[in-house]
């Protein structure tokens, strides 16, 4: 991880629902954004037009592996299914740094039903394909990319799970960047609980006809 002033974000998987999203207001708040993907004009064409719409060249495409070799944090936003495809060929290229991962391990036949790898959550299975030498933290499982593509704030929360107290600060700072609040949720192994919202927060949507739930954490803090 890296103290400087511009960091490169390498959102890997970056073409899907929560990657443009994320790109767009991270790009905003001055990061330097990379679209990495399996295919270089899929990367490319989610570039340009975050590019035509920040009306400036703040996001580059690149290949998975050229991104995850060039950032100075990673964000994985694949389906869960590709996580593992994803990440063991970029293991030696993340070494040294921060990868938050946003991928859910929904149940496919049942996307409103939990569902955990033996790992015990996708963040947790992440950290052991990667190893020691990257730190994972989750994040962002609960936002919609509805609210992530729009511009101003958005009334929900984040949840923040990670071993290393180092990487987490840094994951709330890309939180707050992205004009949302942040909360420490503790050790990596919580992140059972952050990606298990995800499926209700979908029950929910499909149940009370509501468009894009997420989470608020409420309470008075106690005066010190």
């Amino acid at each position: 991880m890296t103290d400087r002033l511009i960091l490169t974000l390498a959102i890997l998987g970056g073409t899907g629902n929560e990657g443009p999203g994320l790109a767009y207001r991270w790009a905003q708040a001055g990061y330097h954004v990379i679209i990495g993907s399996r295919s270089s004009e899929k990367a490319a064409g989610v570039a340009a037009d975050l590019n035509a719409r920040l009306e400036r060249d703040f996001v580059d495409a690149m290949l998975n592996a050229d991104a995850a070799k060039a950032c100075d944090i990673a964000i994985l936003t694949v389906p869960y299914a590709a996580q593992r495809a994803t990440l063991e060929p970029l293991k030696d290229l993340l070494s040294g740094k921060l990868l938050v991962n946003v991928t859910v391990p929904l149940d496919t036949e049942n996307v409103a039903g939990v569902r955990m790898p033996p790992a015990g959550s996708a963040a947790q299975e992440a950290q052991e394909i990667l190893g020691d030498a990257v730190s994972v933290t989750a994040a962002f499982q609960a936002v919609s990319h509805i609210h992530l593509r729009q511009d101003g704030p958005i009334a929900s929360d984040v949840l923040v799970c990670g071993d290393s107290d180092a990487a987490k600060e840094q994951t709330l700072q890309l939180v707050a960047a992205a004009g949302l609040t942040g909360w420490d949720a503790g050790p990596l192994q919580n992140s059972v609980v952050a990606e298990g919202l995800v499926a209700v927060l979908i029950g929910i949507n499909k149940r009370y006809k509501i468009k894009s739930a997420g989470i608020r954490i409420t309470g008075e803090q106690a005066p010190t």
